[in-house]
C-alpha cells in the first residue's frame, strides 16, 4: 500500500486506525528500518502523532526501534504465525529439503503451501533464475480455487472441497474456474492424475503445476508447485518432476510421523 502526504487539517482517525496505518507503512519497508518522518508521510499523519503512536506500539512489542529508525517487532512476527494452518512449521521443516530438490531439478520458481480453510498459505518460496510475476509471498494467502497448489490441496481434502464449491468463487481472469460444477470436475480430474495446473487462472501470463504431499490417511499435508511465465516453462513436462519430488516428500512425512520400530533383544542363555 502506498500512502501520500496528508493535507492540512485535523486527523480524526481512531488510534487503532493510525496504528494500523503505521504498521502497513512499516511492512512496506520490512527489509530495514524507517524513520519517523517517512512513516508519517506514508501513513498520512503528522510527525508528532506518528511518534506518539510508534511509542505505544513499541511498548507493546509490535514495533522496535533501531537507532532513530523503526521496524516491525518480534511480537508481531509471532502473532503473524497464526495465519498458518495448525502444524505448518513442522510441515515446512520436513518438506523444505524437498522444495530445494524441486528447485534443483527445475531451476524455476517453486512453492511449498498448505491449505487454510479455502485459501492456501505459502510456507516457502525459492526464486528461479528467470523473472516471473508471481503474486505469492511467504505467509501470504491466495484463494485455493484459482491456484495450482490450492486445487491440488482441495482435491485431497473432501471437507475443504465441499466448502469451496459452496462459496462464491471470485473471478481473477477469464480462465478462473468460477462455477461450482467446473471446480468439482477439475478436482475429480486432479485426483485421477495426481497433479493440478494453473493456466493463467489467477494472473495473466502465469502458469503453474502442483503435486500433493500426502499423509497416511490419503489427505494432502501440503503441496509443491513450479511456476513460470507462459511460453517459458512447459508445465506438462514438469508435472512428472513435481509428482516425483512430492512422492518423496510424502515418504519423508510418513517416516516423520511413523512410530519408531523398537527391537527387543532376548538375553542369552
Amino acid at each position: 500500500m502506498t500512502a501520500t502526504l496528508a493535507g492540512p487539517g485535523r486527523d480524526d482517525r481512531a488510534a487503532v486506525d493510525k496504528a494500523i496505518s503505521l504498521l502497513v507503512a512499516l511492512g512496506d519497508r520490512a527489509s530495514g528500518g524507517t524513520g519517523v518522518s517517512e512513516l508519517a508521510r506514508r501513513a498520512r499523519m503528522s510527525k508528532s502523532t506518528a511518534y506518539r503512536v510508534l511509542g505505544m506500539l513499541e511498548r507493546n512489542g509490535v514495533v522496535e526501534r533501531v537507532g532513530t529508525d523503526y521496524r516491525l517487532g518480534e511480537r508481531l512476527h509471532h502473532l503473524g504465525r497464526a495465519v498458518y494452518a495448525p502444524g505448518a512449521e513442522n510441515v515446512r521443516d520436513v518438506l523444505l529439503p524437498h522444495l530445494a530438490d524441486l528447485y534443483e531439478t527445475t531451476r524455476e520458481t517453486v512453492h511449498l503451501a498448505v491449505l487454510h480453510d479455502t485459501h492456501v498459505v505459502y510456507l516457502a518460496k525459492l526464486y528461479g533464475h528467470r523473472s516471473v510475476p508471481v503474486p505469492s509471498r511467504i505467509g501470504g494467502r491466495l484463494p485455493a480455487h484459482a491456484t495450482a497448489v490450492g486445487k491440488v490441496l482441495l482435491a485431497y481434502d473432501s471437507a475443504a472441497a465441499e466448502r469451496a464449491v459452496a462459496e462464491p468463487l471470485p473471478r481473477f481472469t477469464d480462465r478462473t474456474l468460477t462455477g461450482p460444477g467446473d471446480l468439482a470436475a477439475a478436482l475429480d480430474a486432479i485426483r485421477r492424475t495426481g497433479v493440478a495446473f494453473d493456466d493463467e487462472e489467477y494472473q495473466p501470463g502465469l502458469v503453474c503445476v502442483a503435486a500433493p504431499v500426502l499423509g497416511r490417511d490419503g489427505r494432502a499435508v501440503a503441496a509443491l508447485s513450479v511456476a513460470g511465465r507462459r511460453g517459458q516453462i512447459d508445465t506438462r513436462r514438469l508435472s512428472a518432476q513435481a509428482r516425483r519430488v512430492a512422492a518423496a516428500g510424502s515418504r519423508a512425512w510418513a517416516g516423520r510421523t511413523a512410530r519408531p520400530h523398537v527391537v527387543v533383544r532376548q538375553p542369552r542363555g
